[in-house]
């Protein structure tokens, strides 16, 4: 069975980061393993949540697992809080990717903005970490931060996609995926560019109104457990796409806070297929 490393926070309530994708890629028939970053009572769209950041415990972790000779398929990074834990995880990167494959989701904004917290100098400095990917996957306002560009926000054509995602390979990573790429009003996807083989995939599913958290986590996930499996990056973007589109339906008649992220527990068996 294949084994892959992911690193983000775990947030007790509010379905996202570790918490999405440890079900997920165990659904898909690969085993996956926590390494926490920071442990939060709630994710971070809930008012004052209780953060321990676990920073200092990082390092013990993984000397740990270098004394037990752990190796791992595959290097899965979600949100890393500080400058500190970037620096930590590359080291991480170059002691256990070995023959495996490493993954990296830069979350750090969304709709034109950083999150609170991050700067300019972290922007710089991800921009260079994931020049230790195999393959990144942005979304647009992150690759523009990372790429220097202005946000314009939905208003893009093919051709820029395309050009967005040939620079962002020149960062370091062979392969690029772009997530909530809008290119007609009702349809909302991804694209992605392999710049080994020069081949561009664009995969869209229908639109639904409103923002959904924890769905960049879910589409990052299910890629990381298709690449794992072997499928190729198209296919990878396809089934994320699909089903990521899928968890969003199976929520709309829910009258939950939306906060609580969507009810992708509850289309766990498509991965399984």
């Amino acid at each position: 069975m294949k084994r892959i490393v992911t690193v983000q926070d775990i947030s007790c309530v509010g379905r996202c980061s570790l918490t999405v994708a440890l079900p997920i890629i165990s659904a898909m028939g690969v085993e996956a393993c926590p390494l926490p970053t920071a442990l939060l009572s709630t994710h971070t769209l809930f008012p004052e949540p209780a953060i321990c950041d676990l920073t200092d415990r990082i390092e013990g972790i993984t000397r740990h697992w270098k004394q037990t000779g752990v190796r791992f398929d595959g290097i899965y990074t979600g949100y890393l809080g500080s400058l500190r834990q970037l620096d930590i995880i590359s080291g991480f990167i170059d002691e256990f990717c070995g023959d495996g494959f490493v993954f990296i989701d830069p979350v750090m904004g969304d709709h034109g903005r950083l999150y609170s917290g991050f700067t300019t100098e972290y922007v710089e400095q991800m921009a260079r970490f994931c020049g230790k990917g195999d393959v990144i996957v942005p979304n647009m306002t992150e690759a523009c931060f990372m790429l220097g560009e202005k946000y314009i926000g939905h208003d893009y054509t093919k051709d820029d996609l395309k050009d967005i995602l040939r620079r962002l390979t020149g960062l370091g990573a062979a392969k690029a995926i772009l997530t909530g790429v809008k290119l007609e009003p009702d349809r909302l996807g991804a694209a992605a560019y392999d710049s080994e083989s020069g081949e561009y995939f664009l995969c869209m599913g229908d639109r639904v109104e409103g923002s959904y958290h924890g769905t960049g986590d879910i589409f990052s996930s299910v890629c990381v457990g298709a690449l794992a499996k072997g499928e190729s990056l198209g296919e990878a973007v396809e089934s994320a796409v699909s089903f990521t589109c899928e968890c969003i339906k199976l929520t709309l008649g829910d009258a939950a806070d939306r906060r609580f992220g969507v009810n992708f527990e509850k289309a766990l068996p498509i991965l399984t297929k």
